[in-house]
């Protein structure tokens, strides 16, 4: 870290994209990119995961490969393509050996994720997974228990309305999580139509 970061948490941030981020020794070493979110700046629905894995950290784009097929699946289930959300991750660079995040990369991450959201102000936010949803509720999630529920979450200094969702790739593990991740969608749908963006009616 240097002193620049120190004194602006967001000076490695422009618009939405990070750039030059060398917050987390260890991430700097296992990325080879930065993989941003992607997605309409002003999106309904914004999903947030955990982190990029091995085909993310290649693509540069967040859910990507397996996982991103079943989200793209469940999105066009409900009316939605992947360009009228938007997507991305807890924190922006691969963890060595797709490990979790750990606390402190969560936390020298939090800023950029904090501004992505804000400045996009979606409708909902989606979480993808127990990271994201402990991450952004700040507390212990039983995420299969409590996936579909609504909570307010504490995004800087203001609040969000939060969904909470199973991972993707849980579906491809534990074929009794389709129906609940496909639930999960079309309940997130029902908040983008509020919103007045989305493609939903059309179909």
């Amino acid at each position: 870290m240097n002193d620049s970061d120190d004194a602006d948490p967001l000076a490695c941030m422009d618009g939405l994209s990070v750039s030059g981020c060398e917050r987390c020794p260890d991430l700097v070493d296992s990325r080879s990119r930065i993989v941003d979110g992607t997605g309409p700046a002003d999106a309904d629905l914004l999903f947030v995961g955990e982190a990029p894995g091995a085909t993310e950290d290649e693509r540069g784009e967040p859910f990507v490969g397996r996982s991103g097929d079943v989200l793209d699946d469940a999105l066009r289930d409900v009316g939605l393509n992947r360009a009228d959300v938007r997507i991305t991750n807890c924190v922006r660079c691969r963890p060595p050996d797709n490990r979790d995040p750990r606390s402190a990369e969560l936390e020298n991450c939090r800023p950029y994720l904090n501004a992505e959201i804000q400045r996009v102000d979606p409708e909902l936010l989606v979480t993808l997974g127990k990271v994201p949803a402990e991450h952004l509720l700040g507390r212990d999630v039983a995420v299969t228990g409590e996936a579909g529920e609504v909570y307010d979450a504490s995004v800087g200094d203001g609040v969000q309305r939060l969904l909470v969702s199973v991972h993707p790739a849980a579906t491809l593990y534990d074929p009794s999580q389709k129906e609940t991740f496909a639930a999960v969608i079309e309940k997130a749908a029902e908040y983008a139509g509020e919103g007045g963006q989305s493609t939903l009616g059309s179909f």
